[in-house]
């Protein structure tokens, strides 16, 4: 629970992450104020836009349409990472969600499930539209979803909260999809190593080979027999974070700390990519392939 942060505050702490911030129009004064308090704010929302390009999306978010009048949010994450800001204040992007939900994020517990839409999320979110079509096909590219991170950790960082006060949309409001493409627990996972200041490589980027981790920062070879359905794990979803780093994901939704058959399809598209074949490409990762994988110390 707090004061929101003023237009000020808000830019520093975004600039002050590394993050490019790009000021549009009248943002620091374009707001919905007038239909209902802003504040006291409680957590950071991450949504897609299901749109592409990045001037027409922004000027979506600062303007709205004939059914929802802008702003859509307070910043608009494109492609490449750069933030664009477009309002300070309420603006119309969480809609009404679940008193549980915003409850667990005030106490920064586990969330339970979504499953009313009885509470002002407009009030206690700070909101972020990325650029996404949210089909499950159009990729998230690692400058953007790093950027999402350090909005979100920037944000999280001025309030004193945990990386436990950022939520997805879908998990605010019942029947909401987004953010599609990557998992909540996932970016929340980078955004705790964050604020924990631990140094870790942005998913789905492949450090340069002089910036790799020492062999000690490596998760090491589980083991083949680790990876059976139902197996539960962090290393799972930075298995997937690096697979979708070599461009091997095929993840409709995820990665996620379970192991599905998603996961061993993208493990096999890896396995191919090595020049392996037949069954030495089953999706069942071996030491070798795990090795170059080079998959982070959880």
């Amino acid at each position: 629970m707090a004061t929101p942060l003023t237009a000020d505050k808000l830019l520093k702490a975004l600039r002050n992450e590394g993050l490019t911030v790009v000021e549009h129009r009248s943002w620091r004064t374009h707001n919905r104020n007038h239909k209902g308090p802003w504040g006291p704010v409680h957590g950071v929302m991450i949504h897609h836009t299901v749109t592409s390009g990045t001037q027409s999306s922004v000027n979506l978010c600062y303007d709205g349409h004939s059914s929802l009048p802008g702003p859509l949010c307070h910043g608009v994450i494109a492609k490449d990472g750069t933030v664009h800001m477009v309002g300070h204040g309420r603006a119309n992007h969480a809609g009404l969600g679940d008193d549980d939900v915003l409850r667990a994020v005030i106490d920064e517990k586990a969330l339970p499930n979504d499953n009313e839409a009885n509470t002002d999320g407009n009030r206690h979110f700070y909101g972020f539209e990325c650029i996404n079509l949210g089909d499950g096909q159009d990729k998230w590219p690692a400058a953007q979803l790093e950027a999402i991170e350090k909005a979100a950790a920037a944000i999280c960082r001025a309030h004193g909260w945990s990386e436990r006060s950022v939520i997805g949309h879908k998990e605010w409001q019942p029947g909401k999809v987004d953010p599609r493409g990557f998992t909540m627990d996932s970016m929340r996972a980078r955004i705790d190593a964050r604020l924990g200041g631990r140094a870790r490589p942005p998913a789905h980027e492949e450090p340069p080979a002089s910036h790799r981790p020492p062999a000690a920062a490596l998760e090491p070879f589980p083991g083949a027999a680790f990876f059976v359905t139902g197996r539960r794990s962090p290393i799972i979803t930075a298995m997937g974070e690096r697979l979708v780093a070599e461009d091997c994901g095929r993840y409709e939704e995820g990665p996620g700390p379970e192991w599905t058959h998603a996961d061993r399809t993208s493990y096999s598209v890896w396995q191919r990519k090595l020049g392996l074949s037949a069954d030495d490409a089953d999706g069942i990762p071996g030491k070798s392939s795990w090795d170059k994988l080079a998959v982070p110390n959880m």
